[in-house]
C-alpha cells in the first residue's frame, strides 16, 4: 500500500503544482500591492525583463518624469493582455509605450506564431484606445541569439519580421512606432557587449540611450 499512497500524494504534488503555475500564469500579484499607491503617471512602460530592468537600473528617470514601469521577467504577449487592465487600465496613464515579443520569440511559453503574437499587441492598442490612453508602440530590441535558449534559429531574422509586423499595426491605429531596433542593432542584427553583455538585456550605456528616445516619443505624444 505504500507505494501506492506515495503515487497519490506525488500526483496530487503535481496538480496542485500545474494549478498554482495556472494561477500565477500572469502573476498579478507582482505589482498588486504597488498599484494601490500610484497617481496617474504622465506615462507607463510595459513589457518584460528589459522593462523591469530599466526601472531598477534608472530609478531617477522614471521618478522625476512622472513613468511608471510595468514589466515583468520572462513574460511573453499573451501575458501582458492578461494582466492589462490591473497594470495599465486601471492606473490611468496618458501614455503607454508597448514593447513586448522578444519571449514569444524565445518560446518562453510555447511555440512562436507570428500572428498570434500581433494580434495581442493590437488587442493592448485596440483596449487602450477605448480608455482614451494615447499608445506608442516600440520595437523589439536586437538579439541574435538566446542564451537562455540557443536552440531558437534565426533569431534576428525573426526579430526583424515582428518588427515589420509592429510597424503595420502602428501605420494601421495612426500611432507612434519606437525604433530602438534600428538605432541599437550592430552588423549581425543584434547587441554589442557594451549594450547588451548576454546579447538581449540592456547595459545602462543602452538604457541611456532608449531613455533620450522614450522621452522624445513621449513628449511628442502630448
Amino acid at each position: 500500500m505504500k507505494p501506492l499512497i506515495f503515487f497519490f500524494i506525488f500526483m496530487l504534488s503535481n496538480f496542485l503544482s500545474a494549478q498554482t503555475k495556472e494561477i500565477e500564469f500572469a502573476n498579478l500579484g507582482k505589482y498588486a500591492e504597488k498599484n494601490k499607491n500610484v497617481k496617474p503617471p504622465k506615462a507607463l512602460f510595459y513589457g518584460n525583463s528589459i522593462t523591469e530592468g530599466w526601472v531598477n537600473a534608472m530609478p531617477q528617470y522614471f521618478t522625476k518624469n512622472n513613468y511608471e514601469g510595468r514589466g515583468i521577467s520572462g513574460q511573453t504577449s499573451a501575458q501582458l493582455l492578461l494582466r492589462f487592465r490591473q497594470d495599465v487600465i486601471d492606473l490611468k496613464p496618458k501614455i503607454i509605450i508597448i514593447k513586448i515579443g522578444t519571449n514569444d520569440i524565445a518560446e518562453n511559453n510555447g511555440p512562436y506564431n507570428e500572428k498570434f503574437t500581433l494580434d495581442n499587441i493590437e488587442s493592448m492598442v485596440e483596449i487602450a484606445k477605448q480608455n482614451k490612453i494615447k499608445v506608442i508602440l516600440a520595437s523589439v530590441l536586437p538579439a541574435s541569439e538566446y542564451v537562455w535558449r540557443k536552440s531558437i534559429t534565426n533569431v534576428a531574422e525573426k526579430i526583424i519580421s515582428l518588427n515589420k509586423g509592429i510597424l503595420k499595426l502602428a501605420q494601421k491605429h495612426k500611432i507612434p512606432y519606437l525604433d530602438y531596433h534600428s538605432k541599437l542593432k550592430n552588423s549581425i542584427g543584434g547587441l554589442d557587449k557594451d549594450m547588451a553583455e548576454d546579447g538581449v538585456h540592456p547595459t545602462l550605456k543602452c538604457y541611456e540611450i532608449m531613455a533620450v528616445m522614450a522621452k522624445d516619443a513621449i513628449d511628442k505624444r502630448k
